[in-house]
């Protein structure tokens, strides 16, 4: 008998679509019933975007059901000149107003598989009609098929015949290995320019291939296989079409547990952690991964392709394509070790994969540090020593990493995970002993130093003679010194003149002296009473529960008064039961709102979030709105508060409403921030 039905049907199909588009031929202007668009259009001759403006030539343009055809004229008897076949896979742009500014002409542009027509028109409402016309036609047609498409589908329904699938895979080339190039994408792509710096979509794809093709030869296929991954992420329909190639290219290799073809399972195993395919490609994928295992068990690729399968399972999507280190470590199908850094502990060393988040790794601190009792939240922070924000609980450790080891360390040296307190909902009541409150008061000498804690002078002097009391025990001449800007928060202004400079390192010499004096002052104070003064003294944010949202003591929040007057400065202070005013360096709120006076809150737009207290709308300018209203949330929700309503919230990125998640992207430090209220109303 002879081959099944299905393998026919697959070998029928036209080698990778070569013939997608057939030629018409020149033939006479008819009075074509199905002619759904007439007219005079002008046409570009040159086929390059990037040629120079030249005057186009008028064509008689016929739009039909399958084609766009021009002729020399609209008279009876004239030849027509071309033919654009239209399929599901062209594209059409809409007119541009940059163009008509340059030229004076509105576009029109068609993109086919062989060509692209470049017309033009005078008229804005005539190029409308055009362009609607053609995309109507566009959208009325099937969906091209690939016969890779085909073939996976067939693959699929016989999977459970292995004569019939064997049969497939010996009569179809194109879901094998092959050592030639690719000269046209296994999967369909529109025809239309690629975005930014990149061509179209289908030169891509044959591009990538030929980049596959090279990672059987290079010795260190790390820096290729992160250029793939990144254009992938740069252009995202390319990544089904990856998986097919690289599902190509490890069935039936010449050299099956070979170096090369190692190579491609190590890059399908970078894919499977940073990129999903739709649902066909995955199915597919699976069934190959299977044949792989049953074809090779205890193989090099049954390991890889064990691994991909679990991976699979877990990814949902990068933010960044997997740094050079993760590379390594994914190619031998190991895990990474994250260093956390813990103020007023030693920094912990966590075991993540590609798929592990920030709260998995707060959590599982938390518990090893032994803080599941704590009524307080924690978060993993971004830490340099000019900036800090908390990571939020669904982000990927691993795209925190690659984006750390990317920093600009010449701009903001260096930066560092840190895992801390993000909620102050009870400090009255953790034990002085405790590691958490060691934890705590390094917390509060961190916010000390970076300016966030609203009180005089002389109170930051005493805070620093505490500080020195607790790490060196009573004043020694020969105990360890620490610099004055570990103590006491630095001058915020970068003073260029020389002398003013002098100025800074008198004054820095005199408030040094202070703080000695007072050290003095405190002899025999244990630790453990340091430690607790401190607490005890440090205002707002420290030891009271509130957590500040200030940029940086220089540019604290701005309160636009209503009726022309000027702006004043203040810094916004969001406690665990209240949310606070201050004027920079006062200790005392110029106001505070109970959250039971707060009637709504959340994003009036992407930059302003509106506090709605009893009769007053207060509007905060800030790039955080989001992270304002978690931050607001996350004390509603843990002190069984019943979650406010916020309008014109971003329905994207809504508040969490659980009290043992983290909240996402939340910031204890953040602005600058610009309060102002709306036209009309009034401010007590």
């Amino acid at each position: 008998s002879g081959p099944p039905r299905v393998v026919l049907r697959s070998l029928l199909v036209a080698e990778e679509m070569r013939s997608l588009i057939v030629e018409k031929g020149p033939g006479p202007v008819e009075d074509d019933p199905d002619a759904l668009v007439k007219g005079w259009l002008q046409r570009e001759m040159r086929g390059c975007m990037k040629t120079p403006w030249i005057r186009p030539r008028k064509y008689w343009f016929v739009l039909t059901p399958d084609s766009l055809d021009y002729y020399s004229s609209n008279e009876k008897g004239a030849r027509r000149l071309g033919s654009l076949v239209l399929t599901s896979l062209c594209s059409v742009l809409w007119p541009d107003k940059q163009l008509y500014k340059e030229t004076g002409y509105w576009s029109v542009t068609v993109f086919g598989r062989k060509h692209c027509y470049r017309l033009y028109t005078e008229h804005l409402n005539e190029a409308v009609r055009w362009v609607c016309a053609v995309q109507k036609v566009i959208d009325s047609k099937a969906p091209v098929q690939t016969p890779t498409q085909l073939l996976m589908r067939d693959v699929e329904e016989h999977r459970d015949s292995p004569e019939i699938l064997e049969q497939i895979y010996r009569c179809n080339p194109i879901l094998r290995y092959t050592s030639g190039p690719l000269y046209a994408p296994l999967l369909p792509f529109p025809y239309a320019p690629g975005p930014r710096s990149y061509t179209t979509l289908r030169d891509e794809a044959v591009k990538l291939f030929n980049s596959l093709q090279q990672l059987e030869s290079e010795r260190d296929p790390v820096p290729l296989m992160q250029g793939v991954l990144q254009t992938c992420l740069d252009l995202p329909p390319l990544v089904d079409e990856i998986y097919c190639q690289l599902v190509k290219q490890t069935t039936e290799p010449p050299a099956p547990g070979g170096q090369g073809d190692l190579h491609y399972w190590q890059l399908l195993t970078c894919m499977s952690c940073t990129f999903l395919p739709s649902p066909p490609v995955l199915r597919f994928l699976h069934f190959h991964l299977d044949r792989t295992e049953n074809r090779f068990p205890a193989s090099e690729m049954a390991k890889y392709a064990c691994f991909i399968r679990e991976a699979l399972g877990k990814t949902k999507g990068r933010e960044c394509v997997p740094s050079l280190e993760e590379i390594l470590v994914l190619m031998q199908r190991q895990e990474m070790i994250c260093t956390v850094h813990c103020p007023g502990a030693p920094a912990c060393s966590v075991a993540i994969s590609s798929h592990t988040t920030a709260e998995e790794v707060a959590q599982e601190l938390v518990s090893r540090l032994g803080l599941s009792q704590s009524p307080n939240l924690f978060a993993l922070y971004e830490q340099s020593r000019r900036r800090e924000q908390p990571v939020g609980s669904a982000t990927l450790l691993a795209d925190v990493l690659t984006s750390l080891a990317g920093e600009d360390r010449e701009q903001d040296p260096p930066c560092r995970l840190c895992f801390k307190h993000y909620g102050f909902l009870d400090t009255d009541n953790v034990p002085r002993d405790s590691l958490e409150f060691a934890l705590l008061f390094e917390q509060a000498h961190e916010m000390v130093l970076r300016g966030y804690v609203p009180t005089s002078e002389e109170t930051l002097q005493t805070l620093a003679a505490l500080r020195l009391q607790s790490l060196n025990s009573d004043f020694s001449t020969h105990a360890p010194f620490p610099r004055l800007e570990e103590l006491f928060p630095p001058h915020q202004r970068a003073e260029r003149d020389q002398r003013l400079r002098g100025r800074l390192r008198e004054e820095g010499a005199s408030t040094m002296a202070a703080i000695v004096e007072k050290w003095k002052l405190l002899q025999g104070m244990g630790r453990p009473e340091a430690m607790a003064a401190y607490m005890a003294l440090a205002p707002a944010g420290c030891g009271t529960g509130a957590a500040l949202a200030v940029g940086s003591p220089d540019t604290p929040l701005s309160l636009q008064s209503p009726v022309g007057c000027g702006p004043q400065r203040l810094w916004l202070g969001i406690g665990a039961k209240a949310v606070s005013l201050y004027k920079p360096g006062e200790p005392e709120p110029l106001d505070s709102f109970c959250y039971g006076r707060i009637s709504s809150f959340g994003a009036s737009d992407s930059s302003t979030f509106r506090l709605s207290v009893e009769d007053r709308d207060l509007l905060f300018e800030t790039s955080q709105v989001e992270e304002i209203a978690q931050l607001l949330n996350t004390y509603l929700t843990s002190a069984g508060t019943q979650r406010l309503p916020q309008p014109q919230e971003p329905p994207s990125s809504p508040p969490t409403s659980e009290p043992t998640v983290l909240p996402q992207g939340l910031c204890t430090a953040a602005g600058p921030w610009q309060l102002r209220p709306p036209v009309g109303s009034s401010h007590s």
